[in-house]
């Protein structure tokens, strides 16, 4: 614990409190922080200038990172006939209906996305108290409610993430892994940024991204120059 408690210490004394970085050169200093022996996630803190609370500054959305996560995304699909048959060939981990519903209802749950057909949202509703708080239902805003279940399958496998402006204003969201390397990190925060940016809700005034952090799973948070991110993803 002490050799882990001196890298951390090392981790935070390679980051200038005082500096808001260029895109690249944040994501080499995040990188430099990083010194567990797993391969830490990369992750992304933007603060905005919205007031959640307002129904008409809620942000919320998805965005296929180019270079996917780094994770091996479970997908469960409620479906039945043709577009059971759909969902197993685009690579589904699991397709059904009343049947997983009353495995989930028992406290199954080796899953981590879930999709539903339109016409299975009877059987899917009774499942919100349990799928709702753990960000796990379908939902049409983000593409998990749709007849299109190969698309969404493939989508969720290849690397898309969705992500929710929480009651603080801040956007959460991974950006891939350690071992991406600094190329592929910042071509999926680019994307990450460009879906973010815009969905600007148009009742949101003044200045709508106030800040941009980036930082690894143990490491400190790098400030980024939010000015440079504008004219980036101009």
């Amino acid at each position: 614990m002490a050799g882990l408690a001196k890298k951390k210490v090392e981790a935070r004394d390679k980051v200038d409190r005082s500096k808001k970085y260029g895109v690249d050169e944040g994501i080499q200093v995040a990188l430099s922080t990083a010194y567990r022996k797993f391969d830490e996630s990369v992750d992304v803190a933007v603060k905005l200038g919205v007031d959640p609370r307002h129904a008409d500054q809620m942000v919320r959305g998805t965005c296929v990172l180019p270079h996917g996560t780094g994770k091996t995304v479970r997908v469960l699909v409620f479906a039945k006939g043709e577009k059971e048959k759909e969902a197993l060939d685009a690579g589904a981990d699991h397709v059904g209906g009343e049947d997983l519903a009353k495995k989930i209802q028992e406290g199954w749950l080796d899953f981590d996305k879930a999709v539903a057909t339109p016409d299975m949202m009877g059987v899917v509703g009774k499942l919100g108290k349990i799928l709702g708080p753990r960000g796990m239902m379908p939902n049409p805003k983000v593409g998990t409610v749709t007849f299109d279940v190969a698309k969404a399958v493939e989508e969720l496998k290849g690397g898309k993430v969705e992500f929710r402006v929480e009651k603080a204003g801040i956007v959460h969201a991974p950006v891939g892994r350690v071992s991406f390397g600094p190329e592929k990190l910042a071509e999926n925060f680019h994307a990450l940024m460009e879906s973010i940016i815009r969905l600007k809700p148009s009742a949101a005034k003044g200045v709508y991204l106030k800040g941009v952090s980036v930082s690894t799973t143990m490491g400190p948070g790098i400030k980024l120059d939010t000015q440079e991110i504008r004219n980036l993803v101009k």
